[in-house]
């Protein structure tokens, strides 16, 4: 079955006011990159080709501008109007019909992932043989910002809390999602929180408590960082920075990606260097290219 993907990109990005005045903060750069590099990066590392991205009304030409119709990078990306921010299962109603009877990630746009054998833990995330869900959990220091995990005494997960007062555990759900079309009847069933909002949390406690979901740890050696204040986006910044230095090699570089997974030629490689021509960035694609083609 075709897989598809969905990048939820909307919102006001009201917590780093007044960075994201005038637009949200997906534009915003993580090192040498937009933000909404990471999150796309991740589908087509799944091997998504065929993407709808949740947007405000007034950044779609900025979209357009940056990404277009993917083509580029041998996508398909659509855009939706997110009119509202209601939540991250909003996100459900929206997509409904993109998705249709297909499989599909839902991941947040300003969601950064990256470790070891990442491609293989996204491909095992798709091999669901008796279950319509997948989540993915991480540890972290301070839960009180997520959908924490919450285990009985067997240490089996009964439950996923949102934004709890106290501390019930430190694995929380990531902002990725893995669902079946399952999750469209459970959509019928929920309705919205006392924070006005449709919960994520709502939803994956429908798969959960029906033993219908499957989790994936995400443990050492692999990193997780949600961007959406101020903090968080400097340490993901350092983050890049170290890694490409130290390593050189660069994390969420699409064209890289789309070249690595056959979406594109190294003919269409090449004509998309030119637009880069100047940067650092461009200067690494050019490299990528030479080595490329010295192996031909």
């Amino acid at each position: 079955m075709k897989v598809k993907g969905v990048i939820l990109a909307g919102g006001n990005s009201s917590r780093l006011f007044p960075a994201t005045k005038c637009f949200t903060k997906h534009f915003l750069t993580i090192y040498d990159k937009p933000l909404i590099y990471y999150p796309l990066s991740t589908l087509m590392l799944a091997g998504i080709r065929d993407i709808l991205i949740i947007v405000k009304k007034n950044e779609l030409d900025l979209y357009n501008k940056l990404l277009g119709n993917g083509e580029f990078l041998g996508l398909s990306i659509t855009y939706e109007i997110q009119e509202t921010p209601r939540g991250i299962a909003d996100s459900l109603f929206i997509c409904k019909k993109f998705v249709g009877n297909s499989n599909f990630y839902l991941i947040l746009g300003d969601n950064l992932f990256f470790g070891t054998l990442f491609s293989k833990i996204l491909n095992d995330s798709k091999k669901l043989k008796n279950k319509n869900s997948c989540l993915f959990v991480c540890e972290v220091d301070d839960p009180s910002e997520f959908g924490v995990l919450k285990f009985n005494k067997k240490n089996l997960p009964t439950e996923i809390v949102e934004k709890p007062k106290k501390n019930i555990s430190n694995k929380v759900v990531t902002g990725m999602y893995f669902y079946k079309p399952k999750v469209f009847e459970y959509l019928k069933k929920i309705k919205k929180s006392s924070r006005g909002e449709y919960e994520i949390s709502s939803i994956n406690n429908f798969f959960l408590k029906n033993n219908d979901c499957k989790l994936i740890y995400l443990n050492r050696g692999f990193t997780w960082l949600d961007t959406g204040n101020a903090d968080n986006l400097l340490q993901a910044s350092q983050f890049v920075q170290a890694y490409q230095k130290r390593q050189g090699f660069m994390i969420a570089c699409i064209e890289e990606i789309a070249l690595s997974k056959g979406f594109i030629k190294l003919s269409q490689f090449y004509k998309l260097i030119k637009n880069h021509k100047n940067s650092k960035y461009g200067k690494y694609l050019r490299k990528i290219y030479e080595n490329k083609k010295h192996k031909l």
